[in-house]
């Protein structure tokens, strides 16, 4: 009854996928100055999401300067010689958009969501603060003080979040992914306006970013509009990135973390490859790992939640995670907090067995058809945002996939076998490549208030 169920849910998915074969295609071009546009039809409102994708994060700094592409993000709004603080906030919202921002280990984005023909007026701002951006001593003093009581906010008041922080700058030696996005807070206390400058130089210019329209869009008007605000700006020269490879790691890596907390909580991480450091006849490595996640942490029939969680009830919440489409090597990630009654020493057992079934058993045919039936899913639904959309297009783009990954997605992940699944958990999830990190809750102190949970990292946004 359950596989006649699941058939019938897997031919009801596929339809919408069929009929968006048939969708308007991803319409691509490159300014003469080195801006890439890349604008993608969608006409089921009249709006538009505009996104401007610069090359650059925390994964392209080095020690001393951590953190400086978040803060570059937070002076952008600080105005150029044409608009002053502030008014490129006020502009927009004046015209019923949004904007805002994100700075993550490989990217720094900045987008608007508009009235369609309101477009060029974003155009018009991004192109002035890409190339004229004003960075004044006075208004840098201050979102310096902005930015240190974020991270205090985020970070250093949130035990997962500093747990978390720890871990990565453990689990990696001398890979640029041990810094954390916000920086280290002797860091940020150090940048000066010449440092932003210097920085602001090197890395935003047309050829070093991405322009992404998608919505109720004519893609030769947009082109159009692009070559008029952007076309005009001068490229720079882009150094060619340094290779920073991580050094292989050679053993478990373990640390406790002791902050004032209300609950225990592990993370534990493998080294493993993404699409981007794979060879081409070894890619399906990344989806495999993907499906692997599935497995383990795709909802409320996965592994986790069903063995740890309902059935032995030795956490209080279990997950699993992995990107394929990060730029540099990155970790398998599992995280979780132990049920009442239990410790970090049976959650952290309990996940390892997890572990090693996968290594020893196949996954069903089952547990495989459910993961690959969620993913189609989660692809038809991914279209319903414009916003979405746009950004698994920038971020592909960025870190040199190229949007045409997006398309092949679900059929890689369709081609996916058991004994492949085994076989990267056999390969990558080995003690080795383990770090592993525990927060130990510090009493919190009477009058103190407690820390609202945190998650694991990643994006930072105004």
């Amino acid at each position: 009854m359950i596989r006649r169920f699941l058939c019938f849910l897997w031919l009801v998915l596929l339809l919408p996928l069929a009929a968006c074969a048939t969708a308007p295609k991803v319409h691509e071009y490159r300014l003469d100055n080195g801006l890439k546009v890349v604008v993608k039809e969608d006409h089921r409102a009249p709006v538009a999401v505009s996104q401007v994708w610069y090359k650059v994060g925390s994964s392209y700094e080095h020690d001393g300067i951590t953190g400086i592409s978040h803060m570059l993000e937070h002076m952008m709004f600080k105005g150029t010689e044409k608009h002053g603080p502030g008014e490129f906030s006020r502009i927009i919202a004046e015209l019923g958009g949004r904007e805002n921002a994100f700075t993550g280990t490989d990217y720094t984005a900045y987008f608007e969501t508009l009235e369609k023909s309101r477009l060029p007026v974003a155009f018009e701002l991004e192109a002035d603060r890409m190339r004229h951006l004003k960075l004044d001593e006075k208004e840098f003093a201050k979102e310096k003080q902005v930015v240190l009581e974020e991270r205090r906010m985020r970070t250093d008041d949130q035990p997962r979040a500093k747990t978390y922080e720890h871990f990565m700058a453990v689990a990696f030696t001398n890979g640029p992914y041990r810094n954390p996005v916000i920086g280290w807070p002797a860091d940020i206390e150090a940048l000066t306006v010449a440092d932003l400058r210097q920085w602001y130089r090197q890395w935003y210019a047309p050829n070093n970013a991405t322009l992404v329209v998608v919505g109720d869009v004519d893609p030769e008007r947009i082109l159009t509009w692009a070559k008029k605000w952007f076309g005009p700006l001068e490229p720079s020269e882009i150094p060619p990135l340094k290779p920073r490879t991580e050094v292989e790691q050679r053993g478990e890596r373990r640390l406790t973390v002791k902050v004032p907390a209300k609950l225990p909580y592990l993370l534990m991480g493998y080294k493993v490859p993404v699409l981007a450091s794979l060879p081409e006849d070894r890619q399906w490595e990344a989806y495999a790992l993907t499906v692997l996640a599935g497995v383990l942490d795709g909802g409320e029939s996965a592994r986790l939640a069903t063995h740890l969680v309902r059935g032995r009830q030795i956490a209080a919440a279990a997950g699993a995670g992995y990107d394929l489409y990060d730029r540099l090597p990155t970790l398998f990630l599992f995280n979780g907090t132990p049920a009442q009654g239990h410790d970090l020493d049976e959650l952290e057992q309990a996940l390892r067995q997890e572990v090693k079934r996968l290594q020893e058993e196949p996954v069903s045919a089952g547990e495989l058809e459910r993961v690959k039936t969620q993913v189609t899913a989660e692809a038809v639904y991914e279209r319903d945002s414009m916003f979405y959309q746009a950004m698994q297009i920038g971020l592909l783009e960025t870190n040199g996939l190229g949007w045409r990954r997006l398309d092949e997605y679900v059929d890689r992940i369709q081609q996916i076998t058991a004994a492949q699944v085994q076989e990267v958990a056999r390969k990558y999830l080995t003690a080795d490549h383990l770090t592993v990190a525990r927060l130990q809750p510090l009493p919190i102190k009477a009058g103190q208030r407690p820390p609202a949970p945190a998650g694991l990292g990643g994006n930072h946004v105004r």
